[in-house]
């Protein structure tokens, strides 16, 4: 007999990917559907309180997204439900995560890391009956010492039915609030981001899609949500908006891609295309005339530095052009001094 680890990662807006060996998760308020004969239903866990600064932002009401100085503690309240109809025990704890190739990752099991450690919750078991919900205390305690950067975990409300004599597999589901802290004395870093070029292209299967490259100009984490609304294309046809896939997440500099993917059977263009990325607060929009290829990659489109870089560069190559013929021509009156 053994236990089944089943895995689901559910980003902060509803995306999902699977991950072997591991719970079923998602990282912000969330139900493991851990039973397939009862859609919908299951273990669920949300954030009760946010902090008033921060009442504005979407990812603080569905995970932890603070800013705390060396030496603080705060205390605040998870929700743990049970919608299905049976009862269950509930083991709460905090465990480590990262972000690994622009996906936020969680470790398996109880993986400790650095900000887990500080994490603590209560009561660590709870018994929920079935329709039933109950309140449950995090307390997030940084060390006087605890050194700059941001740190990431993941609160998780785990249940898991053991091998019996009719199963011989047992099955564990949990799911999560996802944990961005970032640690330092004085202000939080400024969050940002800069769309830098999208491109529109058609996969194997001829399925269109537009492809943008989007850099964390920031000090925090972002994980990113979007959408795409075309418009000015053929006839006068509108579309959309389609919304991007999730999963994207970027630690400060790094670049990474948001893909939307589109009808396919939309017409090839021109269209004008309004594209839409957001992490919270911040929201960057860029808009653009693109033409979708019949096969491959068609041609991008620049913004911002990528854009003043480029027309940086022509300027440059300009002048070297025109400095080189000057002084050719200038040599070569020199060397004939009859045609001047």
């Amino acid at each position: 007999m053994a236990v089944l680890l089943s895995a689901l990662l559910v980003g902060p807006y509803g995306g999902a990917a699977p991950a072997a060996l591991a719970s079923a998760v998602t990282a912000h308020s969330a139900v493991s559907r851990f039973d397939p004969g009862a859609p919908g239903k299951g273990l669920g866990v949300r954030l009760v309180d946010a902090p008033v600064v921060r009442r504005k932002d979407p990812r603080a009401r569905t995970g932890v997204v603070d800013h705390l100085n060396p030496g603080t503690t705060i205390r605040r309240r998870l929700e743990v439900s049970n919608t299905t109809a049976e009862p269950l025990h509930v083991s709460l704890y905090a465990a480590a995560a990262s972000i690994e190739g622009r996906t936020f990752t969680f470790a398996p099991e109880r993986t400790p890391n650095e900000l887990s450690t500080w994490t603590s919750i209560e009561p660590r078991e709870i018994d929920l009956a079935p329709g039933h919900k109950r309140i449950a205390w995090f307390t997030l305690d940084v060390p006087p010492d605890a050194s700059r950067g941001e740190r990431f975990a993941v609160m998780w409300a785990q249940t898991a039915t053991m091998p019996d004599k009719v199963h011989n597999v047992g099955l564990a589901s949990r799911v999560g609030v996802r944990m961005y802290l970032d640690v330092g004395p004085g202000g939080e870093p400024p969050s940002d981001m800069s769309i830098e070029k999208f491109t529109p292209e058609r996969d194997a299967t001829g399925q269109p899609r537009l492809v943008a490259e989007v850099r964390n100009t920031g000090g925090r984490a972002l994980e990113l949500s979007g959408a795409l609304s075309l418009s000015e294309g053929p006839g006068g046809l509108r579309a959309g908006p389609y919304p991007a896939t999730l999963g994207v997440a970027l630690k400060p500099g790094d670049v990474g891609q948001v893909v939307v993917v589109l009808d396919p059977r939309l017409p090839n263009g021109p269209w004008k295309a309004d594209l839409v990325i957001q992490s919270g607060l911040v929201k960057r929009t860029v808009s653009a005339t693109v033409v979708f290829p019949d096969a491959g990659v068609g041609q991008s489109v620049l913004f911002g530095g990528n854009r003043l870089l480029l027309i940086s560069l022509l300027l440059a190559l300009i002048l070297v052009i025109a400095t080189g013929v000057y002084l050719l021509r200038r040599r070569r009156r020199q060397a004939n001094p009859a045609m001047a």
